[in-house]
């Protein structure tokens, strides 16, 4: 990570190695860029047929269409909660694995949802106008209505999702519109241990031996879903220095973001979030001791925990390197001294850093408020967000759409009641356990004396507390659910549910601290960092690219490993190295469909490559393609230095990992006799 500090804060980078930085939006792609550095010609209508056959997964992943039956491919670790789901004491998926030998036996997610972009409008002129002269709460207002307004009259059907999306930190606003696919059945998932070998210990690392992939099918009516666009299948998978690229989503950078929101980053945001994940952990560990099952119904979150834990370290170990921060202070200081020279929107980009400063500092006198009282992170159960969800829906959709929350607007309450009425199964030993943690960190981090402390626990202690909603609830049942949702304000408000009552008592308080920080810090810091953008848009316009929003974007790159060091790191690991690694212990344990077809398969066959790709979180489960629009490898993850890719880039460190699809052929082939998926992908020579 100081590699990648000093040779960001240095600018040491060569203008062919610029080239593969950028997550880019599809409709603003370098294809000049491209030409000049690669010598290839990517067309509107290559990307249109890469943008369409690239999907979103709605949980915070990517995936793509690789056959023209709706299959889908992703992570292992995307279909993850899926495969926790559908398993139960009996049977394991997670731990077994999954193969629906025949279309019958494809088995429907409870929550997944797939979207597809099939739109893009620019309606920036709309929003700018609707918000024009305005700040504080009246700004928020104005431009959540709009927003709500210019989604609905998008929205004509609930199988499309519209979203409108704010570019450039509110330079642009652009509508993204997308096919909602709500029907999706897992096809086939590995086991979990050869998805994510090496555990804990090698994840962010290179090399690697992961076959982290997984196939789903989306169905419409019913019926395999029929695409008209997806991606064919190499079985060689790339060669090293190919010019590949990646589509997906990744879900969030922070490259433009000032440096008084870098600073709070750095001193308070990640520091806390690794102590209490730090603090999660060990309790989940603890958790996990106490039997089978247990292990089985928190493994999904432990795998998380421990996925989010190491990021931030290395998020914050970028932002803690002195070179690094001093290089942020230089920039922003060198563009401060531009926007100076600037009468028409210098001044008010230059008040804007002043104002983000305040809105800085608030946050964080009330960070626990706006965690524990206005968000959810003290009440850590699926049944406190189930009662939520129903008792703000119904006093919410009772007002006009422009007025509401933001997330029961009309045009989402598809997805609101996608999640609401999911069949999923919740374990009352876990659900207490969790909510027990939390409930206690939710009085060490507002003290005993604070008075939502004092109302949300009464005289109970934590465990008490938990136990008592858990137990007394009745919102497992499904039915249970639609009937209050439809019965709106006169059912939720007569319900004796414990949970219910519960999520009553807490939600004026909840409302108010959400209400003080819409107004003073985040309508400030958005209107701040729009002025901001207005300026910079006036120097750069869109010849740079905005940071991550999990919107569909695509980045360039080759196949290539790296420097460490005096240490070459090859692009390439071979099947061979897995057998090789593997000691019989977690998390190095091959599972036994792998030992005992060790001798069919080619040790030779290239597994997991990485590549100059400019990635992030969300990017999990991209495809990979070549400049023939074929897919040859699956994103999971990046190397150590990708960590700090949030606030830079540094093409000579950072790097995405991903499975080859040759790996993938011959794995689905030779080991788990999947002749049915493997003969669907569509092959090309």
């Amino acid at each position: 990570m100081k590699k990648l500090a000093t040779a960001l804060a240095l600018g040491a980078l060569t203008l062919a190695a610029r080239a593969d930085e950028g997550m880019w939006t599809f409709n603003a792609f370098p294809k000049q860029k491209v030409a000049a550095a690669y010598g290839v010609t990517v067309t509107d209508a290559w990307l249109d047929h890469v943008r369409l056959s690239s999907v979103r997964l709605a949980q915070g992943c990517s995936a793509s269409f690789v056959s023209g039956q709706g299959l889908v491919m992703t992570n292992h670790h995307c279909v993850e909660a899926c495969l926790e789901q559908l398993s139960t004491a009996e049977r394991n998926y997670i731990a077994q694995g999954f193969y629906a030998k025949t279309l019958a036996e494809e088995v429907r997610c409870p929550v997944l949802e797939v979207n597809q972009l099939v739109e893009i409008r620019d309606v920036t002129e709309r929003m700018k106008k609707a918000t024009a002269g305005l700040s504080g709460q009246a700004f928020n207002d104005a431009k959540k209505a709009e927003s709500g307004k210019i989604e609905e009259e998008c929205q004509t059907s609930p199988a499309l999702r519209c979203n409108v999306v704010s570019l450039y930190h509110g330079g642009i606003y652009d509508l993204y519109k997308y096919r909602r696919y709500q029907d999706v059945r897992i096809v086939f998932a590995p086991e979990f241990a050869i998805a994510f070998f090496g555990g804990d210990p090698d994840n962010f690392m290179f090399p690697r031996y992961d076959l982290d992939v997984s196939f789903v099918r989306v169905y419409e009516e019913g019926k395999p879903l029929q695409a008209k666009d997806f991606l064919r299948f190499s079985r060689s998978g790339p060669r090293a220095g190919e010019l590949v690229f990646v589509a997906g989503n990744p879900g969030g950078t922070s490259r433009r973001l000032t440096v008084a929101e870098l600073r709070y980053e750095r001193d308070i945001l990640l520091p806390e979030r690794i102590a209490r994940l730090s603090e999660l952990r060990g309790a989940l560990v603890e958790f996990q001791n106490r039997g089978p099952e247990e292990k089985r119904v928190s493994q999904g979150l432990l795998f998380g925990v421990e996925n989010s834990l190491k990021a931030f370290k290395g998020r914050r170990e970028a932002l803690v390197d002195r070179e690094f921060f001093a290089s942020k202070v230089e920039e922003e200081e060198a563009f401060r001294k531009k926007l100076r020279g600037d009468p028409k929107d210098g001044p008010a980009a230059l008040a804007a850093y002043g104002a983000i400063e305040q809105a800085e500092d608030l946050r964080k006198s009330v960070r626990f408020e706006l965690a524990d009282v206005m968000g959810s992170a003290g009440f850590m159960t699926d049944y406190f967000g189930i009662a939520r969800t129903l008792v703000r829906g119904a006093e919410e959709r009772q007002k006009p759409n422009g007025v509401r929350l933001e997330e029961f607007q009309e045009a989402q309450l598809p997805a609101v009641t996608h999640r609401l009425f999911s069949p999923a199964p919740i374990y009352p030993e876990f659900e207490i356990f969790k909510l027990t943690w939390s409930l206690t960190k939710l009085r060490e981090d507002l003290g005993p004396d604070h008075p939502f402390v004092k109302k949300a626990l009464g005289a109970e202690a934590p465990a008490e507390l938990a136990a008592r909603l858990v137990n007394g609830t009745k919102l497992k049942d499904v039915e249970l659910r639609k009937k209050l949702w439809e019965g709106g304000a006169q059912a939720v408000g007569a319900s004796d549910d414990p949970m219910i009552a519960f999520a009553r008592l807490v939600d004026p308080d909840s409302r108010a601290v959400r209400k003080m920080y819409e107004r003073d810090i985040d309508s400030v810091v958005t209107k701040g960092s729009e002025a901001i953008a207005q300026a910079r848009f006036a120097l750069e316009g869109t010849s740079n690219y905005p940071d991550a929003t999990f919107t569909p974007r695509i980045t360039y790159g080759t196949v290539a490993g790296w420097q460490e060091g005096k240490r070459e790191v090859p692009p390439f690991t071979e099947m061979q190295g897995a057998f090789e690694r593997a000691s019989g212990r977690d998390p190095f344990a091959l599972p036994k469909s792998w030992l005992e077809a060790k001798g069919r398969l080619d040790l030779k066959t290239p597994f997991d490559f990485s590549a100059t790709t400019d990635i992030i979180g969300g990017n999990s489960g991209s495809p990979v393609v070549d400049a023939e629009a074929r897919v040859v490898g699956l994103v999971f993850d990046g190397n150590i230095w990708s960590l700090g890719g949030d606030y830079g880039f540094d093409p000579k460190l950072n790097r995405t990992v991903a499975v080859d699809t040759a790996a993938i052929a011959e794995a689905l082939g030779k080991i788990y006799g999947a002749s049915r998926v493997l003969d669907e992908l569509a092959p090309v020579k």
